[in-house]
């Protein structure tokens, strides 16, 4: 009996989506567009993430050694480098690697550098080290400052603090554009699926005369809720991914990301998240937006 029941309620939720062609076409345009805006920023927040995650492991921090340090403070220092909490790899640069750096940039004009190599090197030994945390760099600077030996410390602050801001603007904008997008899909379903319930409002008033609960009248329509959402993400998904695909393409062919030296993440990369989010998004409005439909009628 109860497997009849639910067979009912489900079934009675695709006959009104079928029946009623006009306005959930109209509901699943609105929801096509809600979520494929919200991919839109998804997916830029999604590979700003990733590039900052490629700049932790790249952005390095330069701790100029004093060059008055014996080899033993030197191994001290770097012990004491690697016991900080955020720090994720150190490497030692000798005098000689630093001048080989400078002449690599200079290239042609490396033979300016000849009479700086042997002893009148001027460059200073260096540890080079990545942090597991951008946001940490001003923290980690601060102690290694602190450390015996330590001439001075290079950073790329305003590159990092710019990356991070950015990243932390994407994920606000993201945020509040997801809340009113929600709203605007859940006024949307909640008229569309009303102009059903309002045609049914003397079937519904004499279900609830027989004694039909206000859940057995519900469900159906909140079927119809779930299958507008669900569908719509599935579409959305597609669409997004064909217009992904191809603004990525387009963006590594021109060259741009090999120029900042950095990749973005492939759709696949990001689908099954995405997916789960839309669903859980069409589902939630749907309902959400049957059982507000609802409330009128069943209050009668």
């Amino acid at each position: 009996m109860k497997y009849s029941i639910f067979g009912y309620l489900i079934g009675e939720g695709f006959r009104n989506f079928f029946k009623n062609k006009k306005s959930t076409a109209a509901s699943l345009i609105i929801m096509c567009a809600t979520m494929f805006i919200f991919g839109i920023f998804f997916l830029i927040g999604e590979n700003v993430n990733y590039i900052i995650e490629q700049v932790q492991t790249n952005q390095a921090m330069q701790i100029f050694i004093n060059p008055e340090a014996t080899q033993e403070q030197e191994k001290e220092l770097e012990v004491k480098i690697k016991s900080i909490q955020y720090v994720n790899t150190v490497e030692y640069v000798s005098q000689e690697q630093a001048l080989n750096i400078m002449k690599s940039w200079l290239g042609e004009n490396s033979a300016l550098l000849d009479p700086y190599s042997g002893e009148d090197n001027p460059f200073k030994a260096s540890y080079k080290i990545t942090l597991t945390d951008l946001t940490k760099s001003s923290e980690v600077q601060k102690q290694v400052e602190s450390f015996e030996n330590v001439a001075r410390v290079e950073i790329g602050s305003d590159t990092i603090n710019k990356l991070i801001d950015i990243a932390n603007g994407i994920r606000t904008a993201t945020g509040v554009i997801l809340v009113l997008l929600i709203l605007i899909s859940i006024f949307i379903i909640a008229n569309t699926i009303k102009l059903t319930v309002h045609a049914r409002r003397k079937e519904i008033s004499i279900m609830k005369y027989v004694g039909a609960t206000n859940g057995f009248i519900r469900w159906p329509f909140m079927v119809e809720g779930i299958i507008i959402g669900i569908i719509s993400a599935i579409i959305s998904v597609v669409i997004l991914g064909f217009t992904y695909n191809f603004v990525a393409d387009k963006i590594i062919t021109s060259g741009t990301m090999a120029t900042i030296g950095y990749g973005l993440l492939t759709f696949s990369d990001m689908i099954s998240m995405l997916f789960t989010v839309y669903i859980i998004m069409g589902i939630g409005i749907g309902a959400i937006g049957s059982a507000i439909s609802m409330k009128k009628y069943l209050e009668v």
